[in-house]
């Protein structure tokens, strides 16, 4: 099999630092992407800044490949956006790769050659196969491994607060998006108008920072932030303590927006329900309760793994992530909000099926945080896996930047165990001090400049996110 070629699915960053990073170790990569071109799904929030430099999004192999063509790599320091990092980065190194990289070639299935699951014989034996559709038709390609870097961007998590889409969801879809909204493009969509955002990741901060900076211009844009969450607990992230400086500055400046009266945070709220009220939407929680008539929705409640096209590898993934299983428990949610993860490799994210790899975001299943940085490691050692040089491949290196947030709040926030007392427990930001276990709390007095936030000074900063995953 060593003559086959090794299949990374999706050309997105890690998908392309995988192919970099095998063909350097002499092994012959295809990489298959769905969309047009490469860095297709970065394209769709081209008008997004990532928090991460461009230090941290290029990686080593892909540099050493494009360096002799002639590319001139961008200043260490700068934040590109979407369509920076597409165009100046994912692109030139798409022509680098040449023939290496196909588009408009839909991974539908993988499977061990001859075999469905089942079947034990010939595993470690056989070459896997390949169902991609493209406009010519269906086509079989033969390969002697997979690397999975396809991503969860076509996958976002619904609004709805049981995992599902709440009820006329799907009906209100003309009035719901799931990405951060482009204020400048979009504006007439949005300006004026009351808007939700649903999301306390990354990605929602953003959104409220730019609605709020369209509320500022256009007066009458009212922009109600929706957490699930009985508390804002640490939602701002970590301020100066953040090792991403960017990062911790998106997070201020949502909480100066919160300050400014822009943004106003509703607790608690588990949406089941939409409702249609004239040409506006209500929206209803678990509880019953019902909030004022919105004319958008923006959900940004993070991503999921689609894993329908593998169902005939074998897997080994944590039934609550849908990460490796190895890998779920440095993740989790539930146990921890530090944002970073030990650095690993690919004898974490190797999977029972000879051959077949998890890597990039995917394999944070539906974890939320995943660095380039992370990504570009992953693929370095499973490259060096494949190669048969298994030294290096266990030889993972890599000093991660740390959010300043930590320390177990899990995915409600919740500070203590309901045994002390209420079903939320004590807040630890000032302002929640006095907060009731009450579902959907309207928080109308200003966030508290204490707590994780800092005193952090971000006048200066102009820097918009893409959320958890740059």
């Amino acid at each position: 099999m060593s003559e086959l070629p090794v299949v990374v699915v999706g050309a997105g960053p890690v998908g392309l630092a995988a192919a970099a990073q095998l063909l350097e170790r002499g092994l012959r990569p295809l990489v298959l992407e769905a969309g047009p071109r490469a860095g297709a799904a970065v394209a769709q929030w081209n008008h997004v800044r990532l928090f991460s430099r461009w230090s941290e999004l290029v990686d080593p192999a892909a540099r050493r490949l494009l360096e002799p063509s002639g590319w001139t790599a961008p200043s260490h320091e700068d934040y590109p956006t979407g369509a920076e990092w597409v165009s100046r980065y994912l692109a030139p190194l798409a022509e680098a790769l040449g023939d290496h990289v196909r588009v408009n070639a839909r991974v539908v299935g993988v499977a061990r050659q001859g075999r469905d699951r089942v079947v034990d014989a010939g595993r470690d034996s056989e070459p896997l196969t390949v169902h991609v559709e493209t406009a010519a038709g269906e086509e079989r390609i033969t390969a002697r491994a997979v690397v999975d870097a396809s991503g969860t961007w076509g996958s976002p998590n619904p609004l709805g607060g049981d995992g599902l889409p709440a009820i006329g969801e799907r009906a209100a879809a003309d009035r719901i998006a799931y990405r951060v909204p482009d204020v400048v493009a979009e504006a007439e969509r949005y300006a004026g108008k009351r808007i939700a955002v649903a999301g306390s990741g990354h990605s929602a901060l953003t959104a409220l920072v730019a609605l709020a900076g369209l509320a500022e211009r256009h007066p009458g844009t009212h922009v109600t932030w929706l957490l699930r969450r009985g508390v804002v607990g640490n939602v701002f992230g970590g301020g100066e303590a953040d090792q991403l400086p960017a990062r911790g500055a998106l997070g201020l400046r949502a909480r100066e927006a919160a300050r400014a009266g822009h943004v106003q945070v509703v607790t608690g709220f588990r949406t089941a329900a939409v409702e249609r009220a004239g040409d506006r939407l209500v929206l209803v929680s678990q509880d019953g309760h019902r909030l004022p008539p919105v004319d958008e929705v923006v959900v940004l409640t993070g991503f999921r793994p689609d894993h329908s096209w593998l169902s005939e590898v074998r897997l080994d993934l944590d039934p609550v992530l849908e990460a490796p299983v190895m890998l779920a428990p440095l993740i989790d949610p539930n146990a921890h909000s530090c944002g970073s993860v030990e650095p690993h490799g690919a004898n974490v994210l190797r999977q029972p099926e000879p051959g077949v790899y998890l890597a990039g975001m995917k394999s944070y299943g539906r974890a939320p945080t995943f660095l380039a940085l992370t990504g570009y490691e992953q693929v370095r050692s499973v490259a060096a896996e494949i190669a048969g040089d298994h030294a290096a491949a266990a030889e993972v290196q890599l000093e991660l930047p740390k959010t300043g947030v930590c320390g177990g709040s899990g995915v409600f926030d919740v500070e203590q165990p309901a045994s002390s007392g209420g079903c939320c427990g004590p807040a630890s930001v000032e302002q929640e001090s006095s907060a009731s276990c009450r579902p959907a709390q309207v928080v109308e007095q200003p966030v508290a400049s204490g707590g994780c936030c800092g005193g952090l000074a971000v006048a200066d900063l102009t820097l918009t996110a893409p959320g958890v995953r740059d």
